[in-house]
């Protein structure tokens, strides 16, 4: 072999011992307090020779998280597959995996690109598991391999966030922005927010609809020694500066606990929108059949709208107008009568102008019945007076409508 074979063949294998020890000293690599890391659960992942770190947690499907075990959740996804459901919340056609439970830690409440996702947290429930996983960013410089690790995870059949569609969600939209040519593409998914889930069904009942108060209230979760989500930022801060996880541990058993409620909340509120009747109380009644309403399944919220009616509860004569006007959308305003009269005479002051309003309209158009329309149409307009007074409000286009009817009804009468 000449010389200069000789000395490439040197220089060829020079260049692979360099790689390989690029290789070995990555990993090997100062990574501050590593042993707490490891007790935490979490590992360092490389990439492009920057770090984040990694952390891993499992539960038995038998563990108590609330008022379910988390394994109830598969229940919940069988019970929605056996339905031709048209409710946003309807996980028909999933299977439990393909729900990715997702929720993050910011060094901010604001938006823009000036606030930093330093964890990222996610969980799915498996047919023997359910697995959390959080990537936590050690140092702002870092988000390239943040992302690398969080997008090499990502589920990409439908997320299930608290307000995820106005706050997590866009933010990992801005922050992947500025590294996306050097990390993979943003998947495109499904998102179930149970925010709005929560706020449909409790906003009357709970002082907020954050997600600590649902926790305890409604799911029956209690923290113990809990940081407060408020302090995120701040203790974060205090990590980058010491790089000790002592000053941060607080923070991804918040987040992860934060993660494990979305399961459970999930579980809860498919009990009470596909048993409404069996599971739900009688405000719960009523908010879920105005969903159902909404989401088009018509014969489902008219039951529901029937048991909140019978419930007794504070909602009854909301939810009887409801079944009454359905009745009278669908040409049956002998079955819908009967309940306006009953809003007319017992309802609150809202809904007994309604029902007046449409017992007025029954007798002048089917009645032929001037007296009676006319009777009902003073009693909408006293109640109108009245509710003025009490709110100390001014309804005068109502007030205006009304006496246009009442006096077309008296000229009817001669």
């Amino acid at each position: 072999m000449s010389l200069k074979g000789k000395l490439n063949r040197l220089k060829s294998h020079m260049s692979l011992e360099e790689k390989t020890e690029t290789v070995k000293r990555e990993p090997e690599e100062n990574v501050p307090h590593l042993s707490k890391w490891e007790e935490l659960d979490a590992k360092p992942f490389w990439f492009d020779g920057e770090y984040c770190l990694v952390r891993e947690r499992t539960y038995d499907l038998s563990f108590q998280h609330g008022l379910y075990q988390l394994g109830e959740f598969h229940r919940a996804v069988s019970l929605w597959n056996e339905r031709d459901s048209l409710h946003p919340l309807s996980s028909k056609e999933h299977q439990s995996h393909d729900l990715f439970f997702f929720d993050t830690e910011t060094t901010g409440l604001g938006g823009g690109a000036g606030n930093t996702i330093f964890l990222l947290g996610h969980a799915q429930v498996f047919d023997d598991k359910v697995k959390v996983v959080q990537h936590f960013l050690p140092k702002p410089g870092n988000e390239v391999a943040l992302y690398q690790s969080f997008l090499s995870r990502v589920n990409t059949k439908t997320l299930v966030t608290y307000n995820g569609k106005a706050f997590d969600w866009p933010q990992v939209k801005t922050r992947h922005t500025l590294i996306k040519d050097q990390v993979p593409k943003l998947p495109s998914f499904g998102h179930f927010d149970l925010f709005h889930a929560a706020r449909r069904l409790w906003k009357t009942r709970l002082e907020s609809v954050k997600l600590s108060h649902v926790e305890k209230e409604i799911l029956g979760i209690v923290r113990e020694h809990d940081v407060p989500g408020y302090l995120a930022p701040m203790l974060y801060f205090s990590y980058v500066q010491s790089q000790d996880p002592d000053h941060i541990s607080g923070v991804l058993t918040h987040n992860e606990v934060d993660i494990l409620s979305l399961i459970t909340l999930y579980t809860h509120l498919t009990h009470r929108i596909l048993f409404p009747s069996v599971e739900a109380t009688g405000i719960e009644q009523y908010e879920v059949a105005r969903w159902l309403l909404s989401a088009g399944e018509k014969a489902a919220a008219f039951d529901t709208f029937k048991a909140a009616a019978e419930s007794g509860s504070e909602r009854e004569y909301e939810a009887k107008f409801e079944m009454a006007m359905q009745l009278k959308k669908n040409n049956r305003m002998d079955e819908a009568l009967p309940i306006f009269l009953s809003c007319a005479k017992a309802g609150s002051l809202k809904y007994k102008i309604k029902a007046s309003v449409e017992a007025a309209k029954y007798y002048e158009h089917k009645e032929k019945d001037s007296k009676k329309a006319l009777s009902f149409a003073t009693s909408a307009y006293l109640a109108v007076k009245e509710k003025d007074q009490a709110l100390k409000t001014d309804s005068e286009k109502e007030k205006a409508e009304l006496l246009k009817r009442m006096k077309r009804l008296g000229n009817k009468m001669g």
